[in-house]
């Protein structure tokens, strides 16, 4: 099926590289394969969303819901009608996780078609591709593959939305369905990065898309509400507040808690960014994570420039929306995450979205580069003649 769905694509995009995505499909099956090791010795949701779903005294429509819900209302059928096992829906699931990495590679490829190299020779995209956490989480029967597929198919259609609305309409009820906070910020990154974003949108569109997201809003605030139980809440901010406070508590009371209490807020968006780190690594997993985080650090570095600041005023629409999306995400969770754990569960479904960011800036720097050595050697030409 895979050799199918490339050819395809291969004929849409004639970047689209099928001995890449193969070595892909193989390194992120091996994840699925250790994830499925991790799970038999270590507690996994992926267990429990299979036994849940084999519940044979409800309905498969009974399921249909948000969030936890919604995993079951996928499974049931698969378990319950098609006699899948275990094994067999961690390796559906992992499929579907890959398939989001063919989608993020689209998002990024489509977008920028200059190579970018960091740390001397290494290719980014590959280097983006090939980062083990997001592999990890996104192998397993579970919210991590959908929502990744969910986020990259977004990504991949807002370039071209009049000609790919079937996919930006299944990437964004994707992400509603399996965490409908998600769907509220990536509405909200998307409406900055339409108002604010340089490109081809005229101000009709850009009303449209303010239409759309102020309808959306309005018709899915329960369910976005509920995930915080602030559906009959008087009072958003101080409920919102208060239940922060609570979740941040418990969550640093489990196995890996982080005490974040006495932290300040730039140091709070560092942990969630980057931690953990050797120091405080909890087991192998987490030493794996800290090589990754520190590579996170190198390509963060990147961008930490004034001209990053003048590149964003002027940059486009996906840029500009992955970025937003990435900071008020990132915002958000610092309130509540303190466990180290789901912290680096969490935080990977949005990490694509910076390194989007991060390429695009650096391939900007590069052609600026390049149109400066041609007009360095048109000039030099016109002095040879001129001599």
């Amino acid at each position: 099926m895979n050799q199918q769905i490339f050819s395809k694509l291969q004929f849409r995009h004639s970047f689209f590289n099928k001995k890449l995505m193969n070595v892909l499909s193989l390194y992120h099956l091996g994840f699925g394969g250790i994830y499925y090791i991790y799970a038999l010795f270590n507690r996994s949701d992926s267990i429990k969303y299979f036994k849940a779903s084999q519940n044979i005294n409800k309905g498969w429509l009974e399921f249909f819901g948000t969030e936890t819900t919604f995993i079951k209302f996928i499974s049931y059928p698969f378990i319950n009608y098609l006699g899948f096992s275990y094994e067999m829906m961690m390796l559906l699931f992992t499929w579907i996780g890959f398939m989001g990495f063919v989608y993020a590679y689209l998002f990024f490829k489509e977008n920028i078609p200059l190579d970018v190299k960091v740390f001397k020779k290494i290719d980014l995209l590959t280097l983006i591709l090939f980062l083990p956490n997001m592999h990890f989480w996104t192998a397993s029967l579970g919210k991590g593959a959908l929502i990744f597929l969910g986020l990259m198919l977004f990504g991949y259609a807002i370039s071209k939305p009049k000609e790919r609305v079937i996919t930006l309409i299944l990437g964004s009820l994707l992400v509603f369905y399996i965490r409908p906070h998600i769907f509220l910020i990536l509405a909200i990154g998307s409406l900055i990065g339409f108002l604010t974003g340089v490109g081809k949108f005229t101000w009709k569109q850009k009303s449209f898309a303010v239409g759309i997201f102020l309808l959306s809003l309005i018709l899915l605030q329960n369910s976005i509400l509920s995930v915080v139980n602030l559906e009959n809440s008087n009072n958003l901010i101080s409920d919102f507040l208060k239940f922060t406070s609570n979740r941040a508590d418990s969550l640093s009371n489990s196995g890996s808690g982080l005490n974040m209490a006495g932290y300040s807020l730039p140091e709070k968006i560092f942990s969630f960014w980057f931690r953990p780190l050797f120091f405080d690594a909890p087991g192998i997993l987490g030493l794996i994570v800290s090589v990754e985080n520190l590579i996170y650090i190198l390509l963060f570095l990147k961008i930490v420039k004034w001209d990053f600041l003048k590149f964003i005023k002027f940059a486009p629409v996906n840029v500009k929306m992955s970025l937003a999306l990435f900071l008020i995400t990132s915002f958000a969770m610092t309130f509540v995450m303190t466990n180290l754990g789901i912290i680096i569960r969490q935080k990977s479904m949005i990490m694509y979205f910076i390194f989007f960011v991060i390429y695009y800036y650096l391939a900007h720097e590069k052609q600026l580069k390049l149109k400066s050595r041609e007009i360095l050697n048109i000039d030099s030409k016109q002095l040879l003649n001129a001599a």
